[in-house]
């Protein structure tokens, strides 16, 4: 039986009778940000968490999103120290794919067991830091790798690594999409994966500028120490997660929240095999993720071949791209607060489609502007089909985000097919594999536009989490107050409310 499908993770999920059990006696939201401890959390309790307001949201989310930085500034300059090694050892294109493949195949391992167990088990504090610690034992492993200046200890560096930005995606993406009132979902996670990006965008910059100004391509000694500093640097942040107060969201809270949205959407529980949409989400995550990094490992290639220019003037075409991604996904995020988030992805989708299969036939400068564009509208997409397709899951919310960020391993076999391609035809011919991947996720929101409509605008229309005259929408307190005034205008306390039946 695989790990996390037996009896033990089918414990760390609530049954419905057990949160109706408790919505009576359930925490308020005050009570959930009061009760922030470093425990860990029953999964199938409820916490009060599911009607945070916007300003009980406001700190977590900035702390979970300077980690989004802090881990896209860490991973941008992992791509430096990456072609540092690969120049180094002589690496070949053969064994570069094989370090993606080691790389983006720890996703497909750890957010279905270990990490995903975690995080219904532990819940997302100890999940944070258990990722952070990962990834710092993966950085330092490169350092016995680079003294060695063993191929094998890289790869099996960079699967740690990997490990441990999964761990991180697998509480850091459901964390953002559910602290907060439901309605801004996307537009959070839209936000935060913002900075993420700046970050990737900011390290290759002070990489080359800083980092590695006039050092010898095959000296290691500073990539050594580099590796070092990012090891010290996430452990501190592993520390500062320990005593920083965070709010934990459980599914029992997320299906709570389901079912008081129920009259907007249309929310009927489900048992997990029959959850479409999550199945849906995570084959075109998968298709769009792969197609994604496929284009971007042949980016600079493509440069080369199309507009004949040299290999530094084809990075600087990228690292315009890189910065139009992030652009690309402030635009969205701004566009999500006065448009359907369901309609954001199919434009920007749409997007992706026209301008690929225009790089393919364009040439010269032109066909570069084009898979420049393709960059900006890949900005907004995987945060998108994240929170889409976990939108209505209530008590499988946690191990469906986890299926979602397995996902990610797609980044493992586009690659490899896009270069395989190019060896044999052209870098033009071979962005074809980008538009296969590309084309099954365009397919997602034209299925979230015709069949999941009503679902996905009922939670945008939910005022969970906003005032009223009567308190926070969706909170016990306020139910409490409703009930109080009722009873007074008619002349009868709680107390003799309740005696009375």
């Amino acid at each position: 039986m695989p790990f996390g499908i037996g009896k033990v993770g089918k414990r760390q999920e609530p049954e419905l009778t057990e949160i109706y059990e408790q919505q009576q006696r359930r925490p308020s939201n005050v009570e959930a940000m009061q009760n922030m401890q470093r425990k860990s959390i029953s999964n199938r309790g409820l916490t009060g968490a599911s009607a945070l307001t916007v300003r009980q949201s406001i700190f977590p989310i900035v702390l979970v999103t300077i980690l989004f930085f802090l881990w896209g500034f860490a991973y941008g300059l992992l791509d430096v120290l990456n072609a540092k090694f690969q120049n180094s050892l002589n690496i070949t294109a053969a064994k570069a794919g094989g370090l993606q493949g080691a790389y983006f195949g720890a996703y497909l391992i750890g957010p279905p067991t270990y990490s995903g167990w975690i995080v219904r088990k532990f819940g997302y504090r100890w999940t944070f830091i258990v990722g952070l610690c990962i990834y710092g034992v993966g950085a330092l492993m490169f350092w016995p790798s680079a003294v060695k200046r063993s191929f094998g200890g890289f790869c099996g560096s960079l699967f740690i690594v990997g490990s441990g930005l999964s761990t991180l995606e697998t509480s850091a993406n459901p964390f953002i999409a559910t602290c907060g009132p439901p309605r801004l979902s996307e537009f959070r996670l839209e936000i935060s994966q913002s900075f993420q990006a700046i970050g990737s965008v900011m390290a290759p910059l002070l990489a080359s500028r800083v980092f590695f100004k006039n050092t010898d391509p095959t000296d290691l000694s500073n990539v050594q120490w580099t590796y070092l500093g990012i090891a010290g640097f996430v452990f501190c942040l592993a520390v500062v997660f320990f005593f920083s107060p965070i709010p934990e969201v459980t599914d029992a809270d997320m299906a709570l929240q389901a079912e008081q949205c129920a009259g907007l959407t249309g929310y009927v529980d489900k048992p997990l095999r029959k959850q479409y949409k999550l199945f849906f989400g995570v084959a075109a995550q998968f298709c769009y993720v792969g197609a994604q990094v496929g284009v971007a490992s042949q980016f600079i290639k493509y440069s080369v071949e199309s507009a004949k220019i040299s290999d530094a003037a084809a990075s600087d075409r990228y690292a315009i791209g890189q910065g139009l991604f992030a652009i690309g996904r402030f635009a969205a995020a701004g566009l999500m607060m006065v448009m359907k988030p369901r309609w954001v992805l199919m434009i920007f989708m749409t997007g992706v489609m026209i301008f690929i299969a225009a790089a393919m036939g364009a040439e010269g400068e032109a066909g570069v502007a084009m898979l420049t564009i393709v960059l900006f509208f890949e900005s907004c997409v995987f945060p998108t089909i994240f929170t889409l397709s976990i939108r209505g899951l209530g008590r499988h919310t946690k191990r469906g985000s986890s299926w979602i960020v397995a996902a990610v391993s797609g980044g493992a076999l586009f690659p490899s097919l896009t270069g395989l391609v190019a060896d044999n035809k052209s870098y033009h011919i071979a962005m074809c594999v980008p538009l296969v991947g590309f084309f099954v996720a365009f397919a997602f929101p034209i299925y979230l536009n015709t069949v999941c409509a009503q679902e996905l605008d009922g939670f945008r229309e939910t005022k969970i989490g906003y005032h009223d005259e009567d308190g926070t929408i969706g909170d016990i307190s306020r139910e409490e107050r409703k009930a109080s005034v009722v009873h007074e205008e008619k002349g009868v306390s709680p107390v003799e409310k309740e005696v009375s039946y």
